[in-house]
Formats: C-alpha cells, sequence, structure tokens
C-alpha cells in the first residue's frame, strides 16, 4: 500500500514525524546535525508511531532566510540514504527546490513536502508529475522572511481554500495526478493566532478540495500565545490542536512528539466518522 493509498483507507490517520536537519529551526534546530543523530531520531519516532518521516534541511520558521541548494542536499541526502537503509517507511522531503528534490527521490524519498504549493521552483511541478510522486501543498501567505509581518485576510478559510484550488489545478496543468495531491492550510505560516484558530474551528470546510488534509500545529507559536510556555513545553497543546483536527477531518499530522500525539490521535480516530 502506498502513501495515498495509506492515507485514504477508511479510518486512518497517519502520523509524519518531523525531522529537521537545520542547525535554526522554530523547534529543534540543531539537534540532528549529524547523520548518525539524525538517523536514530528517524528511527525512534518510527518505532513511536510514525507513519512518514518528513525531512528538512532549510529552517521555515518566520524570518528564516533561503539556504542554497548545494547546502540543503549536504544536509539531507546522508540521512535519506541511512534511513533508507534502515527502515522502509515512507520519507518525504521537505523542500522548495527541485534540485533538492531531485537528489532525495533518488536517494529512496517517496514523497515531497512543498511549503511554496509549487510556486518557488516550476521544475519542481515538473519533477514531480514525472516521477509520479506525491506532493503536499501548502498554504504561506508571502515567504518565510516576510510572512509574519502582516498577515491579513477577507476570510482565512475562504481565501485559504480559494489559493489551494488554484494551486491544485496548476499541479494539474503541470501533470500531476489530481490523486498525488495533499493540502496543508499552513497553520502558522502567515496567519495571525486567530487567524490559527480560525482555521482550526472550521478545519471541516476544507473538505470541499476533495484532497487529504494535512495539518501543522507541533508546538507552533499560536499555542505559546494561548499556554504562555516556551516551544519545549508545548506537547499537551500540540495533542489538543491534533484531536481537533482529527475529529474535524484531517488525515495527516506533521508533529515533533510522535509518541504523545500517536496515542491521543489513536482515540480520537475511535471516535471520529469516517463516513461521508
Amino acid at each position: 500500500m502506498n502513501v495515498i493509498e495509506e492515507i485514504t483507507h477508511e479510518n486512518r490517520v497517519l502520523i509524519m514525524g518531523i525531522l529537521n536537519v537545520t542547525p535554526d529551526s522554530f523547534s529543534d534546530g540543531g539537534e540532528h546535525n549529524s547523520v548518525k543523530a539524525a538517523t536514530e531520531r528517524g528511527l525512534e519516532m518510527v518505532n513511536a508511531g510514525a507513519d512518514i518521516i518528513d525531512i528538512g534541511g532549510e529552517s521555515t520558521r518566520p524570518g528564516a532566510a533561503k539556504v542554497p541548494p548545494g547546502e540543503e542536499i549536504e544536509r539531507t541526502i546522508p540521512v535519506i540514504e541511512e534511513l533508507r537503509k534502515r527502515s522502509d517507511v515512507p520519507i518525504s522531503i521537505d523542500t522548495r527546490k527541485s534540485q533538492v528534490a531531485r537528489r532525495a527521490l533518488d536517494a529512496g524519498a517517496d514523497l515531497v513536502n512543498d511549503i511554496s504549493a509549487l510556486r518557488s521552483d516550476p521544475e519542481l511541478g515538473e519533477l514531480v508529475a514525472g516521477r509520479g510522486v506525491p506532493i503536499v501543498l501548502m498554504h504561506m501567505q508571502g515567504t518565510p522572511e516576510t510572512m509574519q509581518e502582516d498577515p491579513t485576510y477577507n476570510d482565512p478559510v475562504e481565501d485559504i481554500i480559494d489559493f489551494l484550488r488554484e494551486r491544485i489545478e496548476a499541479a494539474e496543468g503541470y501533470g500531476i495526478s489530481r490523486e498525488n495531491i495533499i493540502v496543508d492550510p499552513g497553520v502558522g505560516f502567515g496567519k495571525t493566532v486567530e487567524h490559527n484558530y480560525e482555521i482550526l474551528r472550521r478545519l471541516e470546510e476544507f473538505q470541499e478540495l476533495n484532497r487529504p488534509l494535512l495539518l501543522g500545529t507541533s508546538r507552533k507559536s499560536f499555542l505559546g500565545a494561548t499556554l504562555d510556555l516556551p516551544v519545549e513545553e508545548r506537547v499537551e497543546g500540540t495533542i489538543a490542536s491534533n484531536v481537533v483536527g482529527v475529529l474535524k477531518g484531517a488525515r495527516v499530522l506533521r508533529v515533533h512528539d510522535v509518541k504523545e500525539v500517536y496515542r491521543a490521535t489513536q482515540v480520537a480516530v475511535r471516535c471520529h466518522s469516517f463516513s461521508g
């Protein structure tokens, strides 16, 4: 069963474990800089319940600058190669660059997670179409460098749905099969605290796109603003937001705290009807 079949399987919510091999990511930057440490962390998340490992070599925290493709490749590809040797878990490459994605897919990655939704690099769309692999299209207002300066919407949920619908059409224009597209509303990417909560409150409205929905709330600042807690103490907020996500239709949960979210969402899945 491939990744898309797993996502769309009845009564299944997948856990995507976050593996940042960066020195400056907002939560775990610098923790997994060696290939050995990153691989062991990936295997630890698999053992804790992760269905997918999402490997990224460029921080996309607010204010972060772009990383050259060569540097991103040096950070990610050895980890993908080593993890692929030691596990058959699906691997996602978190990148907006075709050069990085190509090397990652060659090294054994199974899908692409693009925060720019194919706006940064047209060649990425062609690559994904040619390889026939799944892709995550995420909403982001602005860029990581600018996204939190003054995020503004007429209606955040309607605007994001319209954006994602347009990006699905753009992806299909490259030749990407609709069945290979996953959508992500981009919690925390060009949104205020209230925008993020509005997305969670109305998450079921994204069902109209008729594509699997990925939710990424893990340890993010809107949780910290509510709880008045630093990044490392936002586990409970992460769990709560992901349980809400499951009950409102999310099918992939992108998280740092795999064990805790996996356990909580097993209960949420039992309470949720996947019919319709």
